[in-house]
């Protein structure tokens, strides 16, 4: 297979690209993978057995799919040789301690995964769905069957894809440096992952699948993270204030009938207030011509009471 060529500005697809084309000019010995010409996200690797182990004759090959979101998430393998340690044709995720994928840490890639993967075969199953216990017999009998492997889609066996691959790694001027398994990565289920995610809100799903479409398309979110967002958009909000408040109409609260003296001076003041309205209404000069008359009114009552 030939690694395809793809002109695209994405950081997944430059992501991959530079990783397919790093396998090929640093070749190991001991494992190889290549991407379909058809389909970037989806690779084929073939790999030797760990050795001092009953693996090690063996020869297994398999599939790897990345996610869209590569590599901010991990790629899930399955083998389709059989072994004795892995059920074959079922997706293994490589993750770290308790299988949770969103920690992946990018800078991993497909080496570092498959030389995690073939170290992984010489660990126990302990009964872990998925996992395959039989004795070292049928571990060796398979593994001596594997070399006769043939995938349809690479159409070529097992033993003729690590030949080629030795014969690379030979005429290679650098040979493929050791990759250092990180002590976080460890390896999970695919169907054991999802199962455990199954309690999760539809919103939470549903702002995962808002991110993964964003990063499909080359972008990384430097905002707050969607759950946040929600959460904020959710709390009460302090009601804003308006620049022109509208007139409000006052009520007179109603007086205690305890409080006997409250309503004498409310209607005093009512009435004050009702004769100065009126007041108001008289001129000036009226009120001086009233006055004048009055005292010349009683002068001329005391006149005529004297005068008798």
């Amino acid at each position: 297979m030939a690694t395809p060529k793809f002109s695209s500005k994405s950081p997944t697809i430059r992501r991959i690209l530079r990783e397919a084309a790093e396998i090929s000019n640093s070749p190991s010995a001991d494992y190889t993978a290549e991407p379909l010409e058809s389909d970037l996200f989806e690779w084929h690797f073939t790999l030797k057995g760990p050795p001092n182990s009953v693996y090690s004759n063996g020869i297994y090959h398999g599939r790897i799919v990345l996610p869209p979101t590569y590599p901010l998430r991990p790629p899930s393998f399955r083998f389709m040789t059989p072994s004795g340690r892995f059920e074959a044709n079922r997706e293994i995720c490589l993750s770290i301690s308790g299988h949770h994928e969103e920690t992946w840490q990018p800078a991993w890639g497909v080496r570092t995964a498959l030389v995690a993967l073939r170290s992984f075969m010489e660990t126990d199953a302990r009964g872990q769905l998925g996992g395959l216990e039989t004795t070292d017999a049928v571990r060796q009998r398979l593994a001596s069957e594997s070399p006769a492997f043939k995938c349809a889609t690479c159409g070529k066996t097992n033993g003729e894809i690590i030949k080629e691959c030795e014969e690379r790694a030979k005429e290679a001027s650098s040979c493929a440096q050791e990759v250092e398994i990180p002590k976080e990565l460890n390896m999970g289920w695919r169907d054991e992952m999802g199962a455990k995610k199954e309690g999760e809100s539809k919103p939470e799903q549903t702002s995962d699948d808002a991110e993964t479409a964003q990063l499909a398309e080359g972008f990384v979110q430097t905002a707050p993270d969607a759950d946040t967002a929600a959460n904020d958009s959710l709390a009460p909000q302090p009601p804003a204030e308006n620049p022109n408040p509208a007139p409000t109409r006052t009520t007179p609260l109603p007086v205690p009938a305890a409080q006997g003296l409250v309503p004498q001076a409310a209607a005093q003041a009512q009435a004050q207030q009702a004769r100065r309205a009126t007041d108001d209404g008289v001129p000036l000069w009226l009120d001086r011509t009233i006055v004048v008359l009055v005292v010349l009114l009683v002068a001329l009552v005391l006149k005529i009471i004297f005068a008798v």
